[in-house]
C-alpha cells in the first residue's frame, strides 16, 4: 500500500475560516448599527414600544458580534502546549455567552412590555413612521440572515451559524413588530405591547436554545448515531481490523474528536498492529473531514468484558522468574521470549539458540522441565519451544 493512502485530505484552512468569519461579522455589525439607530430614533418619535424593543434586540446583536469577532480570532490560533487540540472551544464558549445575552435581553423586553400593558390608557398613539421602520428592518435582517448562513454553513462553524440564525430571529421579531404597529395604527393600542411581548419571548427562546447547544458541547456530548455509525464503518473496513468497539466522540466547535478501540490478529507484531491503527486513523480523517483527530487503541482480543482484561496475570519479570525456577541456569540461555496475553492466560513462545542445543538430550531436558512445570497452571500456556541459529535456521519443537 502506497503512502498516499495514509494521508488524509486537508480540511479548509483555519486562516480562511478566520477571514471569512471576520468579514461576515463586520457586515453584520454595520447593518445592525444602522438599523439600531433608525429603530431607536423612529421608535421614540413614533411612540412604538415594540420598535424600541426590537432596537434593543438589534443592539444586543452588535454586542454579540463583538463576542463573535473575539472568539473567531482566538479560535483561529494554532494549537500550543496548553491547548494541544487548538482553541476551537472558544467558539463554543462564545455561543454560550451569546445565548445568555439573548435570554437576558428578551427577559428585559418582556418585563417592560408587560408593564406597558398595565398602563395602556396613558400610552401615546403610535406613528406611521414606525411601520416603515419595521418593514425596512425586516428586509435588512432577512437579507443579512441569508448572507451569513450561506457562509457559516460552508465554513461549518456552529458559532457563525448561531449568529446567522440570530439574524433570522431578528427578522421574525421585526415581522411581529410590523404586525403590532399595524394593529396599533388601526386603533388597537394593545397590539404594540403584545408585539413587544412576543418579540421578547422569541428572543428568550432563541437565547436558551443557543446556550443549551453550547452546554451540550462543553459537557462532551457525542456526535449523532448516524455519524458514529459511519465512522465505525470506516474503521471496521480497514484492512487488518477484526472488530471496532468502544467508539467515543465529542464535539469541538465545527470539528470533533474520536477515540476508538480496534481488535487485530493477536499474533501479529507490535509494529504491524501500530500500522493497522495508523491506517484506521488516516481513513477516518480522509472520509470524515469534520474530524480533527482520532486516537486508536489496539486490542489483541475483544476486551469489552472486564473479566477478560488480564488483570492479575504475571508480567514479564514474573514470567522470567518462573522460568528461572523451572530451568535454573538454562533460563539464561533463552534468546527470545514472546508473551501473548489472551483468554486470561499468558501464552509463551520460547526461543533458544540452536548452536547451544544441538545435543538432543539437553533439548529434551529443557522441554520436559517447561512442559511439566507449567502443566496444570491456569495462568500459563506453553505455545511453542524453538531453536534458532544466527543464520536464520530454526528448529521448531
Amino acid at each position: 500500500m502506497d503512502h498516499e493512502e495514509f494521508s488524509a485530505g486537508p480540511v479548509a484552512g483555519e486562516s480562511e475560516r478566520y477571514q471569512e468569519g471576520r468579514r461576515i461579522t463586520w457586515v453584520s455589525v454595520g447593518v445592525n448599527l444602522v438599523l439600531t439607530t433608525m429603530q431607536v430614533v423612529v421608535g421614540l418619535l413614533a411612540h412604538s414600544q415594540a420598535l424600541i424593543a426590537d432596537a434593543m434586540h438589534t443592539l444586543s446583536d452588535i454586542v454579540a458580534d463583538g463576542f463573535v469577532l473575539f472568539a473567531n480570532r482566538k479560535s483561529a490560533e494554532a494549537a500550543d502546549e496548553k491547548h494541544p487540540y487548538g482553541h476551537g472551544r472558544i467558539e463554543t464558549a462564545a455561543s454560550l455567552v451569546l445565548g445568555l445575552i439573548l435570554a437576558g435581553t428578551g427577559s428585559g423586553i418582556l418585563i417592560s412590555a408587560v408593564g406597558r400593558l398595565q398602563d395602556l390608557g396613558n400610552a401615546p398613539a403610535v406613528g406611521i413612521a414606525a411601520m416603515w421602520a419595521a418593514i425596512v428592518t425586516l428586509i435588512g435582517k432577512e437579507g443579512l440572515f441569508r448572507f451569513m448562513l450561506k457562509v457559516a454553513e460552508r465554513l461549518r462553524s456552529p458559532m457563525l451559524v448561531a449568529n446567522a440564525w440570530h439574524a433570522r430571529a431578528d427578522a421574525l421579531s421585526s415581522l411581529v413588530v410590523a404586525a403590532g404597529v399595524g394593529g396599533a395604527l388601526l386603533g388597537f393600542p394593545v397590539a404594540d405591547a403584545v408585539a413587544a411581548i412576543l418579540v421578547g419571548a422569541m428572543i428568550v427562546k432563541s437565547g436558551v436554545g443557543f446556550a443549551w447547544d453550547a452546554m451540550a458541547e462543553l459537557i462532551d456530548t457525542g456526535l449523532s448515531e448516524q455519524e458514529v455509525a459511519a465512522i465505525r464503518r470506516t474503521i471496521a473496513e480497514t484492512p487488518g481490523v477484526v472488530d471496532a468497539h468502544e467508539l467515543r466522540t465529542r464535539r469541538m466547535a465545527h470539528q470533533a474528536l474520536v477515540d476508538a478501540h480496534v481488535q487485530v490478529d493477536p499474533h501479529i507484531s507490535v509494529s504491524e498492529g501500530h500500522r493497522v491503527a495508523e491506517m484506521a486513523r488516516s481513513r477516518v480523517l480522509k472520509a470524515h473531514p469534520q474530524i480533527l483527530d482520532v486516537l486508536v487503541h489496539v486490542d489483541a482480543e475483544a476486551d469489552m468484558d472486564a473479566s477478560r482484561w488480564g488483570k492479575g496475570l504475571p508480567g514479564r519479570s514474573e514470567v522470567r522468574a518462573r522460568l528461572q525456577a523451572l530451568l535454573g541456569e538454562e533460563a539464561h540461555a533463552i534468546e527470545r521470549l514472546t508473551l501473548h496475553y489472551l483468554d486470561n492466560q499468558v501464552t509463551l513462545e520460547v526461543v533458544f539458540p540452536l548452536a547451544a542445543y544441538l545435543d538432543a538430550s539437553r533439548r529434551q531436558h529443557v522441554e520436559t522441565a517447561l512442559r511439566d512445570g507449567l502443566a496444570g497452571d491456569a495462568l500459563y500456556r506453553l505455545a511453542s519451544i524453538s531453536y534458532e541459529s544466527h543464520h536464520n535456521g530454526a528448529l521448531d519443537i
